[in-house]
């Protein structure tokens, strides 16, 4: 019976709540039209919030921050402004597609309903660290394993099915969220419950989502781009980006399923130039210019380098980069920087491993090049 009564007044407050919304509705307080004469100042007043991402539900970060127009437009409302408020949902990039993809890849592994394998079954990365007595010191002959720092911050995760599960989703309804247009017939709509819900004093005429799904939209975004080339504010240049081969484009930040804040890494690649002869597993190099080439943050410290060290067992390759023959462990990400011989298209002439590479003669260094990469 107490806790029936502690819920008195905000059941009551939800209930005022609901009263007032449907008279928003009713009397469409919220539509807002033009004008027969331009406003004078302070008649008007536009607002817009960024379009949220529709590759799931909308969460309490994104009432938090809209709260902030919703004040200032009810304000505006209430001092008599005519108020244009729209509304937009983002479903343009990549999030979606990835996790589309993701999807996918689980049903093709793990079947329809997938069955994913048990945590018991999979390997934990550990690493030793030292046993303490009971005295409290350490013991360095003795050893016990700990969850490495890496594993201990991913908290394990989690199958984008799963994901979809947690959103109260059926297995045959997940399964059709392979089509990526899925995801924006279903979503949208649901955020748009919930800001009715949350008492948006939104002009829902004016609510829209993006891509060539909706092609007034769409229209208005080819005619802006247009419009702004043809003023010279907008060139097509390059530049670099981190960038996904498989789907055949940059991916940018808020592109990314993971990786979001990751940028390019700038990096310097050293030139050693191998002296003939070559040993027996090169003998096909023989006559042409063959580099090794090391990647360094730090080439001032390269200066009177007398020697270049590989990993015995690491798997290198001798790959033709644009005029000349190079050791390159990062050989693709210099193809989609145009330099290799076939864009985007790194040659590989001969596959080693470090061992095939100790002993080689090495001419100094030349400083090379400047190279992206990037690391996830």
């Amino acid at each position: 019976m107490d806790d029936a009564k502690s819920y008195t007044r905000r059941n009551q407050l939800r209930e005022i709540e609901k009263t007032v919304q449907t008279l928003w509705a009713e009397h469409d307080v919220f539509k807002a039209e033009s004008c027969e004469k331009p406003p004078e100042p302070g008649e008007k007043f536009f607002g817009n919030f960024p379009y949220p991402y529709m590759n799931g539900l909308l969460h309490i970060g994104h009432a938090f921050s809209l709260s902030k127009l919703e004040f200032a437009a009810a304000y505006k409302r209430l001092r008599d402004a005519n108020v244009l408020f729209p509304f937009g949902f983002h479903c343009t990039g990549m999030p979606i597609k990835a996790s589309a993809d993701k999807l996918v890849r689980e049903i093709e592994r793990f079947g329809n309903p997938p069955v994913f394998p048990s945590k018991d079954d999979q390997i934990i990365n550990k690493v030793p660290e030292p046993e303490v007595d009971e005295s409290g010191k350490t013991e360095p002959h003795k050893f016990k394993s700990k969850k490495s720092k890496s594993a201990a911050k991913s908290g394990g995760e989690k199958y984008q099915w799963e994901i979809m599960k947690e959103y109260g989703l059926s297995d045959a309804e997940i399964s059709k969220f392979q089509d990526p247009s899925h995801w924006l017939m279903h979503f949208p709509p649901l955020a748009k419950e919930d800001l009715k819900a949350f008492g948006l004093g939104c002009d829902w005429r004016r609510s829209f989502i993006t891509t060539d799904m909706n092609p007034y939209y769409d229209l208005f975004v080819r005619w802006q781009i247009r419009k702004l080339k043809e003023m010279g504010k907008i060139v097509k240049d390059l530049r670099y980006a981190i960038y996904s081969p498989l789907d055949v484009q940059p991916c940018a930040d808020h592109d990314r399923a993971s990786g979001e804040g990751l940028l390019p890494q700038e990096y310097t690649l050293i030139k050693m130039e191998v002296v003939s002869p070559f040993p027996a597993k090169m003998r096909a190099l023989e006559g042409k210019n063959v580099f090794l080439a090391s990647a360094t943050l730090r080439p001032e410290t390269m200066y009177g380098q007398t020697n270049a060290w590989v990993l015995p067992e690491g798997k290198y390759g001798a790959y033709e980069i644009n005029e000349t023959d190079v050791t390159e462990r990062a050989a693709l990400n210099l193809a989609y920087q145009n330099l290799s011989r076939v864009p985007q298209k790194p040659t590989c002439l001969l596959e080693l491993i470090g061992q095939d590479l100790i002993g080689l003669r090495l001419h100094s260094i030349y400083l090379f090049m400047r190279s992206y990469t990037h690391f996830q």
